[in-house]
């Protein structure tokens, strides 16, 4: 199961706010999906967490998001194509280059917050999305969120040549369609480090996973998002380190 991915999302402190315990997380996970600016994160910030990951050899990816600072990137935007691809461009660009001055590149992208949501949901924002990746560089991935039918990601990912990475969460738990359960609902999210150990083991094993109702759901799973927020999250990314072996360089 080592191939598979552990992600976190990084550098979201912002001036003199910290966010994430991303010194502790950085080495137990294989990519860092780090802030430009937009959602979170400052140039310093920036700099700061992209010297971590490549001393720790992690891949750096960019986390874009909606030009939304106050409401932390989860507010949705009604934006066009165009300035989508407009707020992807300078964001990633951003964050090459920070990584061109010390050494670095971006490995792929991941979007953040509301935009991620947006994608998931609305195949004009996901065609936008990776429509503005493959004019950047097509060799960078779109990591993206699997569900139950991963058709649509897959055809728009075979007319642009763009990568997909899916993403599963080893602390969530979902619906018979593979989309996560409403935090606002009871048991959405697992708290018992075990039960997530456990769900990491078994998308990890691309075993079948049981959805909210009981039925039987099979995930795609390229790489699985983890948590730094607080030592108990720390600590379960640390399980889940143990249980799918070493870091994939």
């Amino acid at each position: 199961m080592s191939h598979i991915l552990l992600n976190c999302d990084m550098g979201e402190s912002y001036g003199a706010w910290t966010m994430g315990l991303d010194a502790e997380v950085m080495p137990l996970v294989d990519c860092a999906n780090i802030a430009c600016g937009f959602h979170a994160g400052d140039p310093g910030t920036l700099r700061k967490t992209v010297a971590m990951a490549l001393e720790h050899d992690v891949r750096i990816g960019a986390h874009p998001a909606y030009p939304d600072l106050l409401g932390f990137g989860r507010r949705s935007m009604a934006c066009s194509a165009q300035e989508i691809a407009d707020l992807l461009h300078y964001q990633i660009g951003a964050l090459q280059g920070i990584c061109t001055a010390q050494g670095g590149r971006v490995h792929y992208v991941k979007p953040h917050g509301a935009l991620y949501n947006d994608m998931m949901a609305n195949p004009m924002v996901l065609r936008a999305v990776v429509t503005a990746i493959a004019h950047y560089d097509d060799q960078l991935p779109l990591m993206l969120m699997s569900t139950a039918d991963n058709s649509a990601a897959e055809a728009i990912a075979a007319e642009t040549g763009v990568q997909m990475w899916f993403e599963t969460f080893a602390d969530r738990a979902y619906d018979r369609a593979g989309h996560l359960v409403s935090r606002r609902l009871p048991g959405a999210v697992h708290h018992d480090a075990s039960v997530i150990v456990e769900q990491a083991k078994t998308l990890a094993g691309q075993q079948p996973l049981l959805a909210n109702d009981g039925s039987v759901l099979q995930l795609r799973t390229d790489t699985l998002c983890v948590h730094g927020d607080n030592p108990e999250s720390v600590a379960a990314v640390q399980r889940i380190r143990e249980a799918l072996g070493p870091r994939v360089s």
